[in-house]
């Protein structure tokens, strides 16, 4: 694993102390990853939805409904 030094604003810090003190996380360092974890996991959804806008966009329709596009996209949320 890569070592980093990072500084955080008070509030942030006296979250991220909260977190470990109620025993969610065992350390700032597990928080951290597991958020970054979870913002990697949605830049992955938000990609994958410009890209079918940007499909439907060039051919000017289609084939999946809204409803369709939301399941996926909730589905890739919860994968």
């Amino acid at each position: 694993m890569t070592r980093q030094s990072i500084s955080f604003t008070q509030p942030n810090d006296e979250w991220l102390k909260s977190q470990v003190d109620n025993n969610e996380y065992s350390s700032k360092s597990e928080l951290v990853n597991d958020l970054i974890r979870q913002a990697r996991k949605q830049q992955r959804q938000i990609d994958w939805i410009s890209s079918k806008l940007e499909k439907a966009e060039k051919s000017g329709f289609t084939n999946d409904t809204k409803e369709q596009i939301l399941a996926e996209s909730k589905s890739l949320l919860n994968g």
